[in-house]
């Protein structure tokens, strides 16, 4: 098994949908963050925003949200 398979298994489940939905937040956040911080922030910032948007297209965000939309 590879870790498509195993993404692919994890979204059948609402747990892994607010566990991704979470980390959607934190993404939020950190770009809310990057507005008042310093250059030398700035860089540390933007790489999280990065890690966050490659779990999140990992994911498929698009697809956890229409399949549990009930607490999306």
């Amino acid at each position: 098994m590879n870790i498509q398979d195993d993404i692919k298994k994890l979204q059948e489940y609402e747990s892994f949908g607010r566990f991704i939905k979470m980390i959607h937040e934190l993404r939020e956040e950190t770009i809310e963050e990057m507005h008042e911080a310093s250059t030398d922030k700035l860089q540390q910032l933007s790489g999280r925003v990065i890690t966050y948007d490659q779990i999140i297209q990992m994911a498929d965000w698009r697809l956890l949200q229409n399949r549990f939309s009930d607490f999306m």
